[in-house]
C-alpha cells in the first residue's frame, strides 16, 4: 500500500484553478508542477498565465458526472497516492467506476497487442490469481494481454488507464469490456473529455499505470513493444519489474528476454510475485461508497420518463430524482439494446 498522511481538504476555488490550469493546452503535467511550485498556488497561477475559462471546465465536469464519472484533482484525499508523488504525475484524473480501488494494493500486467493463445491464457491466469489474493490489477486496455487481463481480474478487481478521453471507446473491440470496467471496476484517464486517442498518448499512458502499481509484469514484449516503455518507467518510478521469459527464438519475446537480461525479475507464476509483496489486507474499505438503489426501479423510472421526443439528461435526473451515474448506466443499458438515440445538447430519446 502506498499510505501517507491524511491531506487537509482541497480549498473549492484552488480545486476549481487547478482543473482551469490542468486543462489550459499549453500546460503539461511538469509545467503544471512548476507553475504551482512558481505561485504558490493555482489560483495565482491561473491569473498571471490566463488559464482555461471556468465555464470549460464546468462543461467538461458536467459531461462527466453524465456518465456517472468524477475528477480525481491532485490534493485531493481521492487522488491515487501512488501517483501523487511523481514528478510528471497528471494533475487531474477523469474516473468512471469503483474508486475503493484506489485504495488497493495494484500490480499492473501488460504485454502484447498480437500475443499468442498461451500468452493471454498466462496472463489471464496470473491476473486472476493476483486478484483472488487481493490485489487490484491495472492495463491499458489494449487488444490481446491488456484485455485478459482486465477480463480475468473484473471480478475481483481491475483498473484501465486509456489513452484517449474517458468517454472514448478504443479499441473498438473492447467496447463491451470497456463498458464492463465502467460498471464493475475502474476508468481512469487524464485526457479531456472528447480527446481521440493519438500515438503520442500511449506513453503518457504507460507512466500513469506504471504509476498507481506497486509492480508491473511483462508478458510476451517484442523488441519494440510499448510493454517496455511501461517497464521502464516503471523501473524510473521505483517500482518492481516481472518478466514472464520465452524461447529466444520467439520474437515475441524479444524484449522480455532483455528485460530479464538488465536486472528485471523472471517470473514462473503467482507466488514468485507474493513472495516479493506478501499478501495484501483484505477487506479494504473503500475510498468513496457509493448510494445503492434498486436498478430495476432506476430503469423503470428512466425509462417511463422518456419518449420519442428529446429529453435532457439533466431532466431525466431530475425528473427521476437518481444519480447522474443511474441515468448514465440506463441510457447505456438501451443504447446497447438499440433503443436509444441521442440528441445535440445532451438530449436522448426512445427508439
Amino acid at each position: 500500500m502506498f499510505d501517507g498522511p491524511r491531506l487537509p481538504a482541497l480549498d473549492p476555488t484552488e480545486r476549481l484553478a487547478r482543473l482551469r490550469l490542468a486543462r489550459t493546452p499549453r500546460i503539461g503535467p511538469v509545467s503544471f508542477h512548476e507553475a504551482l511550485a512558481h505561485f504558490g498556488s493555482a489560483r495565482a497561477a491561473c491569473r498571471e498565465l490566463g488559464a482555461l475559462p471556468e465555464s470549460r471546465v464546468r462543461q467538461e465536469e458536467q459531461a462527466l458526472a453524465v456518465r456517472g464519472g468524477r475528477f480525481l484533482v491532485m490534493g485531493e484525499e481521492v487522488y491515487p497516492a501512488a501517483l501523487a508523488a511523481l514528478p510528471d504525475a497528471p494533475p487531474v484524473l477523469s474516473a468512471i467506476g469503483d474508486l475503493g480501488l484506489l485504495g488497493r494494493q495494484t500490480l499492473a500486467i501488460v504485454g502484447a497487442r498480437d500475443a499468442s493463445l498461451a500468452g493471454r491464457r498466462f496472463a489471464g491466469d496470473l491476473a486472476a490469481s493476483l486478484g483472488h489474493a487481493g490485489f487490484a490489477i491495472a492495463s491499458g486496455l489494449a487488444r490481446g494481454i491488456d484485455a485478459a487481463v482486465h477480463e480475468a481480474s473484473l471480478e475481483t478487481g481491475t483498473l484501465a488507464v486509456l489513452a484517449g478521453g474517458i468517454d472514448q471507446i478504443y479499441p473498438p473491440q473492447n467496447a463491451r469490456l470497456q463498458e464492463a470496467i465502467a460498471r464493475q471496476g475502474l476508468l481512469l484517464s487524464e485526457m479531456p473529455f472528447g480527446t481521440p486517442p493519438v500515438a503520442r498518448a500511449f506513453p503518457r499512458r504507460n507512466r500513469i499505470v506504471s504509476g498507481l502499481s506497486a509492480g508491473v509484469v511483462v508478458i510476451e514484449a517484442a523488441a519494440r513493444s510499448g510493454s517496455l516503455i511501461t517497464a521502464q518507467r516503471a523501473a524510473e518510478q521505483g517500482r518492481e519489474v516481472f518478466v514472464m521469459p520465452g524461447s529466444p527464438l520467439d520474437p515475441r519475446y524479444a524484449g522480455s528476454n532483455d528485460l530479464i537480461r538488465n536486472g528485471a525479475m523472471l517470473i514462473r507464476g503467482v507466488n514468485d510475485i507474493i513472495d516479493v509483496f506478501g499478501q495484501p489486507q483484505r477487506p479494504v474499505q473503500p475510498v468513496e461508497k457509493p448510494t445503492k438503489r434498486n436498478h430495476d426501479t432506476d430503469y423503470a423510472n428512466i425509462v417511463g420518463a422518456m419518449s420519442a421526443t428529446p429529453t435532457a439528461v439533466d431532466e431525466l435526473v431530475r425528473r427521476c430524482q437518481v444519480s447522474a451515474a443511474a441515468v448514465a448506466e440506463v441510457l447505456l443499458a438501451l443504447e446497447l439494446e438499440g433503443r436509444l438515440e441521442r440528441h445535440r445538447g445532451n438530449r436522448v430519446s426512445l427508439i
